[in-house]
C-alpha cells in the first residue's frame, strides 16, 4: 500500500510494523517515525484504526490473555501475506475465444 506521497518511513514499513507500535514495542525513534507518519497519512492511519479495533476486539473477547509466541508470529505473516496479495494487481483476463 502506499498514498502517492512521499513519506520519512515507507507506509508498508508502517504497516507491517503497526502490531508493535499498538503494543508499544517499537524503540523510541521508530514509534516517532510511525507516529509522524500517521498523522500526515490518511490511509495508513485507517489501516491503523482497523488493527487498533482488531486488537481490542481479541484483548476484550480472550480476557487479555497473552497469544503464545509461535501462534502471534505465525498470524501476523499470514497477515502480511494477505495485505501482499490484495496489493498484487490482478491480471486481466483475456475474453474467451
Amino acid at each position: 500500500m502506499s498514498c502517492g506521497h512521499p513519506h520519512d518511513i515507507d507506509c508498508r514499513k508502517v504497516l507491517d510494523a503497526v502490531f508493535l507500535y499498538l503494543d508499544g514495542e517499537c524503540d523510541g525513534n521508530q514509534q516517532h517515525l510511525i507516529r509522524a507518519h500517521l498523522d500526515e497519512c490518511s490511509p495508513c492511519l485507517r489501516e491503523f484504526g482497523v488493527e487498533h479495533e482488531v486488537k481490542m476486539l481479541v484483548a476484550r473477547k480472550c480476557g487479555g490473555d497473552r497469544a503464545p509466541d509461535s501462534l502471534r508470529a505465525n498470524l501476523l505473516a499470514r497477515l502480511r501475506a494477505a495485505r501482499v496479495e490484495a496489493d498484487v494487481p490482478s491480471e486481466p483476463t483475456s475474453p474467451a475465444s
